[in-house]
């Protein structure tokens, strides 16, 4: 599944074959969280125009709308968004914890109320596999506790053990439901979750743990980007790869800027997803190759220019900056759909461009000019 064809220092170039295409890594996954990229970009968009390979969308907001039995009975996820390449669909996990106000987390999963409507929900191992196989994505994510940073420790090291419990009920109820005949995607991939907060011992011994399960297609670490110092994020990976299978694509997940994917690659992370290029760009931040640019400001009023005059993407090739400007200051929905359409193209461009570098020996190169410049504010 996963082929490995070259290193640059820790920094990996892969390759991921699946049941709906092989995806050339490291790779940036554009969030589609409710089977749309908010914004007004469609599949045909992402497909033709932005370069993109994977889409991620979630099982949590899908379950509650339109319901994981309606996309079932539409022929699953591809066939609902017309997306013909790789979907990730995230376990729910997250958003379980993160929205919902009220929930009891018990050895079966976690009961709580709907962010929606306030009905109550159940979801533990064995409902969201099967929701995600509803679902019928290309890589179904294991479901997982997410505590809060920072956690006790003695919590932190039960979270873990449950996590490890679940991922083995997520594999035996996938292995069943990639059994029955009414499955549209019988194919479908399992990615178990690393956790254990900021503590190194515990996310050692938990990626030490769940790596010896080899019905999990590749691993992703978990529980970082929540609001700890990205120094810290960083540590973590660094303690944790070593013991990730080499065989096996990394995710790291919810992460991030343009720089945290750089310095993460840097450190043997291949996969990557976050909802900053979409949001920043709805709010008039843009990502370019000389930093980011928030094009609401006035300096931008008479400014015949792209967004990038390195970028050759649809919004690039066919707006100026005043134009945009123009659209956000006006109110317009045009303005958000063209800077969504160009950073998700820069993010696209930059992991591609990442592989480039290492496919030809310069990645330390591309890392010393653009880790740093990229989070700075655009000069020009």
């Amino acid at each position: 599944m996963y082929k490995l064809i070259k290193t640059n220092g820790k920094a990996r170039r892969g390759e991921f074959t699946t049941v709906h295409g092989t995806i050339q890594t490291p790779v940036f996954m554009n969030v589609g969280t409710a089977a749309a990229i908010k914004g007004g970009i469609s599949s045909i968009d992402l497909d033709r125009e932005l370069k993109t390979q994977v889409e991620l969308c979630n099982t949590y907001h899908l379950h509650v709308r339109p319901g994981d039995d309606v996309i079932y009975k539409m022929g699953g996820l591809h066939k609902f968004m017309n997306w013909h390449k790789p979907i990730l669909t995230d376990s729910g996990g997250f958003q379980v914890f993160s929205l919902a106000k009220l929930r009891r987390i018990k050895e079966e999963g976690v009961y709580f109320n709907s962010h929606v409507d306030g009905r109550k929900i159940f979801m533990g191992p064995e409902e969201s596999m099967l929701i995600q196989s509803h679902l019928a994505s290309t890589i179904a994510m294991a479901f997982d506790e997410c505590v809060e940073n920072p956690a006790e420790y003695d919590y932190s090291k039960k979270s873990c053990e449950r996590t490890t419990r679940w991922l083995e009920r997520c594999i035996k109820e996938m292995k069943r439901l990639n059994s029955l005949d009414g499955t549209i995607n019988r194919d479908q991939l399992l990615f178990g979750i690393n956790q254990g907060c900021t503590y190194d011992d515990l996310r050692i011994e938990h990626m030490k743990t769940i790596r010896e399960f080899e019905y999990c297609a590749g691993f992703a670490i978990g529980g970082l980007a929540v609001g700890e110092p990205t120094e810290v994020m960083y540590h973590v990976i660094e303690q944790v790869e070593p013991f990730m299978p080499v065989d096996k694509p990394r995710y790291l997940m919810g992460v991030g800027t343009p720089s945290n994917i750089i310095e993460a690659v840097a450190r043997g992370i291949d996969l990557f997803d976050c909802v900053m290029p979409s949001r920043n760009a709805r709010h008039g931040t843009l990502f370019t190759w000389n930093g980011i640019m928030h094009i609401a400001n006035k300096r931008y009023e008479l400014d015949e220019r792209p967004i990038d005059t390195e970028c050759d993407c649809p919004a690039c090739k066919n707006f100026s900056r005043s134009y945009v400007r123009h659209l956000f200051k006006s109110g317009e929905q045009l303005g958000g759909r063209l800077a969504v359409t160009h950073n998700l193209y820069f993010y696209n461009t930059l992991t591609e461009r990442i592989r480039e570098a290492i496919d030809n020996d310069t990645f330390d190169g591309f890392r010393a000019k653009y880790s740093a410049l990229l989070s700075s504010k655009a000069e020009d």
